[in-house]
């Protein structure tokens, strides 16, 4: 019978082969083609998602399979590395201890030059001619020779009509630029910031533990009488005993604000709203005010309290993650180059970053385009027609 079967193939036509051999790619295709269909459809079951997600979560901190294979004379000897890793670890936290120290001198040697910062903004120090001579590049100083020429009569004029003292809002224009910051404003803070006049970061003295304040110094104002708006927070650098491996540095604990002394009728984080209630009864209708949180910048300095027991609801949870972006961005970004934020320049090195990471995005984005392209059962057709809830109305 092989034999057989070895002359049929023997005496088949070559181009007959050559169509055997078609349909099989063909058909595998088709299968090929049908299993990602099913792979597509099992994706977009959000049951089965639930599931493939449970079963991951499940797997995290758990032993590799690999791990469970080792001889236990190995095993051993991985314990071995894992006790030294763990004295990496506190030697680490050690190094960020240091790195504090470090902070905390150069902190010093910053100050003068961030007090002169200071004067300068709320015009407590005129700054000489050779103070504001700044060198740029020949083609930036044509230009602005050709600009000086063409407003030189125009700038006389407006130095007539005005004589602006300092850098007017020049810590609210800064906050305004920073996206982080800016989301944080609402209109009713801005009247208020135009009073901010320096912010500093204080460090922990030498043998304390590890924290950092920020200092909102404002100038007198209607709106409350404190001068100085702080937030502290409290940082650790150590392993955790129950994870030492999770240590990344030094990590912020917790927070504390201040308690503003508003002025009456000035507090923008409360509102004051009124209901109209109806007796059932009666029908007669009441007018009830009740006071509300409002949304405020300056509920910055009242973040929620972290319970003796660590637990916190995810709201408060999400409300503590956010305020330790903004502290650390303050700390580590705004207050060193408050005036690159300003003049809007440190903000397009941010977007060269983004932009950066968009282009490598894009990238992706156009080899799986490519890839569906040479996909067999690609239908451009039906990605041009989007589905019926997503069209507009």
């Amino acid at each position: 019978m092989a034999d057989l079967d070895n002359k049929d193939q023997a005496e088949m036509d070559p181009a007959d082969m050559e169509d055997v051999e078609e349909v099989e790619e063909e058909e595998t295709g088709e299968d090929n083609s049908k299993a990602r269909q099913l792979t597509m459809q099992m994706m977009q079951n959000p049951q089965i998602l639930a599931a493939l997600q449970e079963r991951l979560d499940g797997l995290v901190g758990s032993p590799s399979g690999y791990m469970e294979s080792l001889p236990k004379v190995v095993k051993r000897r991985v314990n071995a590395l894992k006790n030294l890793q763990v004295k990496c670890a506190h030697i680490e936290a050690k190094f960020y201890e240091e790195v504090h120290e470090l902070e905390r001198k150069y902190a010093a040697l910053y100050q003068p030059l961030f007090d002169k910062r200071s004067d300068i903004v709320r015009a407590a120090y005129e700054p000489t001619d050779e103070e504001c001579e700044w060198k740029q590049d020949e083609e930036e100083e044509l230009t602005e020779e050709m600009k000086e020429k063409a407003k030189v009569e125009e700038e006389k004029k407006d130095e007539e009509k005005e004589d602006p003292k300092g850098i007017p809002e020049f810590w609210l224009t800064v906050f305004k630029n920073v996206d982080l910051l800016s989301e944080m404003l609402q209109e009713h803070d801005e009247p208020i910031l135009k009073h901010l006049q320096d912010i500093k970061v204080k460090f922990s003295d030498a043998g304390q533990p590890m924290s950092f304040t920020l200092e909102f110094h404002f100038e007198p104002n209607d709106f409350f009488t404190n001068t100085v708006l702080t937030k502290t927070y409290k940082m650790r650098s150590e392993p955790d005993e129950s994870d030492p491996f999770s240590f990344d540095g030094p990590e912020i604990m917790g927070c504390t604000g201040c308690t503003i002394d508003w002025s009456k009728g000035k507090n923008v984080t409360l509102k004051t709203i009124k209901k109209k209630q109806k007796h059932k009864g009666r029908g007669t209708v009441r007018t009830v005010t009740k006071t509300v949180p409002n949304d405020s910048f300056f509920n910055f300095f009242s973040p929620p309290e972290v319970p003796e027991s660590g637990e916190l609801d995810e709201d408060s949870e999400a409300v503590l993650a956010a305020d330790f972006e903004i502290g650390h961005f303050i700390r580590e970004r705004i207050v060193p180059r408050a005036v690159l934020y300003f003049t809007g320049e440190a903000i397009e090195d941010d977007d060269d970053d983004y932009d950066e990471e968009g282009e490598e995005a894009d990238d992706e984005e156009g080899e799986e385009e490519a890839d569906e392209e040479n996909d067999p059962d690609y239908e451009p057709k039906k990605d041009a027609n989007p589905p019926e809830e997503c069209k507009q109305q």
